[in-house]
């Protein structure tokens, strides 16, 4: 499902400081935040924690492609995938969600696919 304008440039802004954005695991809204197991496709580089938020807010301000999906935990709630160049050829798999002011880091992994 496409995604308004609205909402990516709310994430980018909340993406943007560390005080609006988390990837704490929990088991109601599980996370897999693995961005030192990534390499940036510029430098080749594992990705910092910091770095792969600066990595989300350049590729969404880029235009990179972005899609809603609906999540299964916790059930119904919205969810955006970005799947992007990583190092070498590597995909990148990120799912973000947006809550209560925060944006939320639930996926940053080589993609599966």
């Amino acid at each position: 499902m496409p995604v308004s304008n609205d909402v990516i440039l709310q994430i980018i802004g909340l993406a943007r400081s560390a005080r609006t954005r988390t990837s704490t695991f929990s088991k109601v809204r599980p996370t897999h935040w693995a961005p030192t197991e990534c390499r940036c496709p510029v430098q080749g580089e594992p990705f910092t924690p910091d770095g792969a938020w600066q990595f989300v807010v350049q590729q969404l301000e880029e235009g990179c492609a972005i899609e809603e999906i609906v999540l299964e935990k916790p059930p119904g709630k919205k969810g955006y995938v970005l799947i992007v160049k990583g190092w070498g050829g590597e995909e990148i798999y990120i799912k973000l969600q947006l809550g209560s002011g925060m944006v939320i880091g639930r996926s940053f992994h080589l993609s599966r696919r």
